[in-house]
């Protein structure tokens, strides 16, 4: 028996499992430190910023490997998808990169000098490349979902102006809103005293507004685009992890109205997970959907590498992906508590 019979699905199948699992770990841990980056601006005391900007120093480059890591596997499992969607959404990802990029210097550069223009020059630019990754991220999901420009040739260039339609704009803001929910609960578990009560205030702020936006895109899905909610109709026991989603989401005001922070933060990271189970299942067994016809989408058995190749590749990410998961518990475990700023911090 071959690994394939002995794990019950085909290769492609589970080659696109493993890239959902992820850039979901990645969107969850990311998403945290780009919220708490987006509420940087928020609060305006010099030992508050220190303070949210520590929170997320010891972790925010290990969170990245997550992506390094998703875009490899990506480019390995299906590399017809990789060159497609990059090729046509290369201005986004260049603008994603650069704020990415600019993130990094902001957070290591603002600690190098005394001088207060200095560090509100990079404390403006931490806080505006955090919020535009996060929304950048919702616009190249935006267009993914509504399908992209291509034919059998595959060869298509979306400039920056073509890729924000209203959709991808409106998946912007909530995501926008989804990881500034997320990132500060994580800073209310990493503060205290009155900068822990201020960003209760301000979280609270960005789960409304998350929550609104979620139905405003749920509606405008359900009506305006059939083909992600196809599969659904089709199968209505799917509608199960929608419905989890829901609960989920749900369940994070009540627990914040029960001081139960780090619980709340545990039920935001799975409404990430839930939000982007459920595009794998609208896409799939596509994995990029044409705008112009269906006949066009790349499913994952046309874009999927050979059969051998992601047989091998299972197996190392089998023994390498517990490894990396171990390592980011680890780091958190050694992280955990609150905030205390000391000689060695930023």
């Amino acid at each position: 028996m071959d690994m394939q019979t002995f794990l019950g699905m085909d290769y492609p199948t589970w080659w696109y499992l493993v890239i959902g699992a992820l850039f979901s770990g990645y969107a969850i841990l990311d998403g945290f430190d780009f919220g708490a980056g987006a509420w940087h601006l928020f609060l305006k005391k010099e030992k508050s910023r220190r303070i949210a900007l520590n929170a997320v120093g010891p972790v925010w480059d290990g969170n990245e490997v997550w992506l390094v890591i998703g875009g490899g596997a990506l480019f390995a499992g299906f590399p017809l998808v990789y060159a497609t969607l990059f090729s046509a959404l290369y201005l986004p990802f260049m603008f994603f990169l650069f704020f990415l990029i600019f993130r990094a210097i902001s957070i290591e550069f603002r600690s190098k000098e005394e001088m207060r223009w200095w560090r509100k020059m990079w404390d403006i630019a931490y806080s505006i490349s955090s919020i535009m990754l996060a929304f950048m991220l919702g616009i190249i999901l935006g267009n993914v979902l509504q399908g992209l420009p291509f034919e059998e040739d595959r060869n298509i260039n979306v400039g920056l102006l073509e890729s924000i339609s209203p959709f991808s704009i409106l998946i912007g803001f909530t995501v926008l809103s989804l990881f500034m929910m997320h990132g500060g609960l994580y800073l209310i578990m990493k503060t205290e005293g009155k900068l822990f009560e201020k960003l209760v205030k301000l979280t609270k702020y960005s789960m409304f507004a998350f929550i609104i936006l979620f139905i405003i895109l749920s509606i405008i899905v359900w009506i305006n685009y059939p083909h992600l909610s196809d599969r659904f109709l089709d199968q209505p026991l799917l509608f199960t992890v929608p419905l989890l989603g829901i609960l989920s989401i749900a369940n994070i005001p009540r627990l914040l109205s029960k001081f139960k922070y780090w619980q709340a933060f545990m039920f935001s990271a799975l409404t990430i997970s839930f939000f982007l189970i459920v595009v794998a299942i609208e896409l799939y067994p596509s994995i990029l959907i044409s705008s112009i016809g269906p006949q066009y989408d790349i499913s994952i058995y046309e874009a999927a590498s050979s059969e051998k190749t992601l047989g091998i590749m299972l197996g190392f990410v089998a023994v390498g992906g517990p490894l990396v998961l171990a390592y980011t518990i680890f780091v958190y475990r050694t992280f955990r508590g609150k905030v205390i700023i000391d000689e060695t911090s930023y």
